[in-house]
């Protein structure tokens, strides 16, 4: 689900895109960006043992010309990113993954600036603590009425998956489903299934 903003993302970004990833997790995003998309993909994770796991454990590939890991608070380095990152996953949790570490309307500001025209932020808004609407109206009011806000319903875990998206072209239903298609066929990810989940 977090890989949804493909399907929004204009034609060209999917061939030649960047996408940033605000905490590491086990570097799944991170991978699938850098390996399966080949884009040019930055990770920003604080905790350095997380970033030794994701190494030792999770087969993330030392940095290249299309791969950066940026030791650093996430919230600093967003806020110096402006209009280039196409794809933005932010998953930002404490150790007890209880809420958001990062949930304020200026740090969504800030991923909206770092947003390349047509970009889609993709937020986990999972969370025992988390209030789910009130997260979602500081992203609303962050990006603005002209962005589009999507949404998917809640996991049985608990995860909730917000899209967000920069100038957002007109797309009907039919080019959303062409779309899934190609995306499902090119990279194996459940597209169509991402489209009976999310709502506006």
């Amino acid at each position: 689900r977090m890989m949804a903003g493909l399907l929004f993302l204009p034609e060209e970004s999917l061939k030649a895109g960047s996408a940033m990833q605000l905490g590491l997790g086990s570097a799944a995003l991170t991978k699938f960006c850098h390996k399966r998309l080949r884009w040019h993909t930055t990770a920003v994770e604080i905790n350095p043992q997380v970033v030794s796991a994701c190494r030792q454990w999770f087969k993330l590939p030392p940095d290249d010309e299309r791969l950066k890991l940026v030791m650093a608070d996430a919230a600093k380095a967003i806020a110096k990113v402006s209009n280039e990152v196409d794809l933005l996953h932010v998953d930002l949790y404490d150790h007890d993954a209880a809420a958001p570490v990062l949930d304020s309307e200026s740090f969504y500001k800030d991923c909206f600036g770092a947003l390349a025209d047509g970009g889609v932020m993709a937020v986990n808004l999972f969370g025992r603590l988390a209030g789910f609407e009130e997260s979602l109206a500081r992203i609303t009011r962050a990006f603005g009425p002209e962005s589009a806000i999507r949404v998917f319903k809640p996991t049985r875990e608990g995860n909730q998956v917000v899209l967000a998206q920069r100038s957002p072209p007109e797309l009907t239903a039919a080019d959303l489903q062409a779309r899934a298609e190609r995306i499902e066929a090119k990279f194996k990810l459940p597209a169509k299934k991402w489209l009976k989940n999310l709502k506006r």
